[in-house]
């Protein structure tokens, strides 16, 4: 008989549950299953010995998490050393874990990726079996990742609405959204858009950002339409790599993987804001962070998002169930639009980052194309928003003619 252990690293989401429960449900359905456990917080609950017990929670109980928005077991941002993977393999052995689950993204996948290598040279027959989960969509392999298609969601509504205030009440308007070295969630503020919506112009970190082109960008838009709104990637970086957001800081914020902390601050929506109003003398320009709205939002889920999250933690419970020792779950799109999942090698998803595909860029550098929108439509999900407006009939004028 064998015990499963089940833990969630890095930024929470709104359906990394599903995930969870997916594995948790069909290990508990497996025969050489004698238990499931539950780390608290990550890999820091395995070395604290912070586990629950979900071999026998109620399915009910199960079926209310899978719903619920963030990591219900606590999330870690720690990365393993050799001496951390040491104790933690000390902790499963003590407990007689054979099969761990680790729902996370680059950095976790990296994590299991160290802890195997050294499970198998500890002679510690382990099975580590990584699911995916990341906003940021940057996981190597796969087509998308869970987690993604409800942050998209969330960030096409919310710039559909904004673009309406806007256009309200005309000025400038920069969103800045979630995204290391990735575009992808920023790129989703273009999905809602028809005719001369914003976002018009879309800066990503897969492309050198400039200032003064910025800023002349917006002017021109400007001037055109007698508005501009504007979505920003966190993660924009001069031609040198070196992230924008990074040159504002006076002490830079890193995580346990080296990562410089983006987010949390509205200095770049700041600084982009102040430029534009000092180059240019529009009075109204207005800045928003996003930050970690999009992450776990609670009323914009994919359903497409919601169903391929639990599939992918019920896939891995079935690939430790037929033997596999070790890898991470990936999404692999064959139709339109249909996916399935495969079991591919750690060391190709692993401490690796994919970024946008320069098909989905304009040529410009400041939006994306149609091929673009013809890969995130079906992720958005079901019963997303149409909206409307007046036609241009004007009735005519008596008085000021």
């Amino acid at each position: 008989m064998s015990r499963v252990l089940i833990a969630q690293g890095g930024g929470p989401t709104a359906v990394i549950n599903q995930s969870l429960v997916g594995a948790v449900i069909q290990s508990r359905g497996a025969e050489a299953v004698d238990a499931v456990y539950g780390a608290m917080h990550g890999v820091r609950g395995i070395v604290d010995e912070d586990f629950i017990d979900l071999t026998r929670e109620p399915r009910g109980t199960l079926e209310r998490v899978a719903e619920t928005p963030g990591s219900a077991l606590g999330s870690t941002r720690d990365k393993p050393d050799e001496a951390y993977c040491k104790a933690i393999l000390e902790v499963l052995r003590a407990h007689g874990i054979t099969v761990f689950f680790y729902i996370g993204g680059n950095d976790s996948s990296d994590t299991l990726r160290i802890l195997s290598a050294q499970a198998a040279k500890a002679g510690f027959d382990l099975a580590c079996i990584h699911i995916p989960k990341t906003i940021d969509n940057d996981l190597m392999v796969n087509d998308h990742t869970p987690g993604y298609p409800s942050a998209a969601r969330f960030v096409a509504n919310a710039f559909a609405g904004i673009n309406r205030d806007n256009a309200a009440l005309p000025g400038v308007y920069v969103g800045v959204v979630m995204g290391r070295h990735a575009g992808f969630l920023t790129a989703a503020s273009s999905a809602l858009r028809t005719g001369d919506d914003g976002p018009h112009l879309i800066y990503l970190p897969e492309r050198a950002f400039d200032m003064d082109g910025f800023v002349g960008d917006v002017k021109a838009t400007y001037d055109r339409l007698g508005r501009c709104m504007v979505a920003v990637s966190e993660g924009i970086q001069d031609d040198a790599g070196e992230p924008i957001a990074a040159k504002l800081a006076k002490e830079l914020e890193k995580d346990a993987h080296g990562n410089v902390t983006l987010s949390g601050t509205g200095a770049l929506a700041d600084l982009l804001t102040g430029a534009i109003k000092e180059s240019t003398g529009i009075s109204r320009v207005r800045g928003d962070t996003f930050g970690y709205l999009q992450r776990s939002f609670l009323g914009c889920v994919s359903d497409v998002d919601r169903g391929e999250a639990r599939a992918v933690g019920v896939e891995a419970a079935r690939f430790a169930e037929a033997g596999n020792t070790e890898g991470s779950v990936t999404i692999h799109r064959t139709a339109d639009y249909q996916v399935e999942y495969r079991l591919s090698p750690l060391e190709e998803v692993a401490g690796k980052t994919k970024v946008m595909d320069d098909a989905f860029i304009s040529a410009s550098g400041t939006d994306v194309t149609d091929a673009f929108a013809d890969y995130l439509r079906p992720l958005l999900g079901s019963q997303i928003p149409v909206l409307a407006g007046f036609g241009p009939e004007r009735v005519a004028k008596i008085l000021n003619k």
